[in-house]
């Protein structure tokens, strides 16, 4: 299995540049299929479900007060198996044309986010964890219908305002 860490270098090999906001989101998803496409997680930290959207505190505590970052020392992309390097190249290529205000307005509509925030109010800090089971069964249900909407199709209009 692999860290965070080294799931993040392998994103930034395919993005390059990318805002810490938008990378925690991709590192959320790359989770959310490697669980529905393998069957197991692709990384053991948890995800926690704060108000703008899926954070893995351990990776946010490294990154933290970098608006975006190009490189990522911490981990080592050649430390993923087959199996993950294709989950995230298959999830950063589904998800990179989208902004993080984009992923986030995403997550926000999604049941794994929603269920982990319960009562919390919009703003509220929130440290519930998401749960790998509640992403698993989301997540699948969205990979076995068949006329599942295409990622961009599922962010609302007016996301595309930038961060």
């Amino acid at each position: 299995m692999a860290s965070v860490d080294d799931v993040v270098a392998a994103i930034l090999e395919i993005t390059g540049r990318v805002d810490t906001f938008k990378l925690q989101k991709l590192v959320y998803y790359c989770q959310a299929w490697h669980l529905v496409w393998v069957g197991e997680p692709l990384f053991p930290e948890p995800i926690q479900a704060w108000a703008g959207g899926p954070v893995v505190p351990a990776l946010y505590e490294r990154h933290r007060g970098r608006y975006s970052i190009s490189e990522w020392p911490e981990g080592n992309a050649s430390e993923l198996v087959e199996s993950e390097r294709g989950t995230v190249s298959s999830v950063v290529n589904a998800y990179q044309k989208l902004s993080g205000r984009q992923l986030s307005q995403l997550t926000h509509s999604e049941e794994p986010w929603l269920v982990a925030r319960g009562t919390l109010g919009p703003g509220a800090r929130g440290s519930s964890v998401i749960e790998p089971g509640s992403m698993q069964e989301y997540y699948s249900g969205i990979d076995q219908d068949p006329g599942a909407t295409l990622v961009e199709d599922l962010v609302p209009a007016e996301a595309d305002e930038p961060f």
